[in-house]
């Protein structure tokens, strides 16, 4: 894949720390934008057109303006200022794709989960596969010119989240909102790790 923007230590052949993430969530809220926006590689897509034999199967009520799905995953790098790099994987949003889910996370430190409050309902999967598992995640609630504005507090409460899980408003169209989201979950995911090595360990 050709680079558009490298780390210097990188591209000098130092070792470099590498997390796997995954970017979930429900169909068309925003998983491969926000691969295509943070990354500084050119981004791997697997997206193919919706076509009438879709219909029944994909819901594409809410999302209208949608013409394209993808079928396996979205893949991204970002390397953060710590040099700490990410690999960015996005997840299939339809149920028909949830195969996929076992495989892209094996490895994952941690996971976004994207919600889109017009369908809060549409992450619900999301949270209830990470939750299960034992995977670090944080909500990023995407913003869309038609949606009500709602504090992190009521998304959090709607999604019955406990307090230690970070919900954080972004546009996922714009990188630097994108990183942000990115940067809080590497936050999250290093407070995961400490309160279990250390059970007395306070969880905020």
């Amino acid at each position: 894949m050709e680079s558009v923007r490298s780390d210097p230590a990188v591209a000098a052949g130092e070792s470099a720390l590498t997390v796997k993430i995954l970017v979930a969530g429900g169909f068309g809220v925003g998983k491969s934008t926000l691969v295509s926006a943070v990354s500084e590689i050119r981004p791997l897509r697997t997206e193919e057109a919706l076509t009438e034999k879709s219909i029944g199967i994909d819901d594409t009520s809410a999302v209208a303006n949608k013409t394209t799905t993808t079928v396996a995953m979205d893949f991204g790098r970002i390397t953060l200022p710590n040099g700490l790099v990410l690999f960015v994987f996005g997840t299939p949003g339809q149920d028909r794709f949830w195969f996929m889910w076992d495989e892209l996370a094996k490895g994952a430190l941690g996971a976004v989960v994207l919600v889109d409050t017009r369908r809060l309902a549409d992450c619900f999967a999301s949270v209830d596969y990470f939750e299960r598992r034992g995977v670090p995640f944080i909500i990023g609630v995407n913003r869309f010119e038609d949606s009500a504005v709602h504090s992190p507090d009521q998304v959090r409460d709607a999604l019955d989240l406990s307090p230690d899980i970070p919900v954080i408003n972004c546009d996922v169209r714009e990188r630097e909102s994108a990183k942000q989201v990115l940067i809080a979950l590497v936050e999250h995911i290093m407070r995961s790790m400490s309160s279990r090595r250390d059970p007395g360990a306070l969880t905020y």
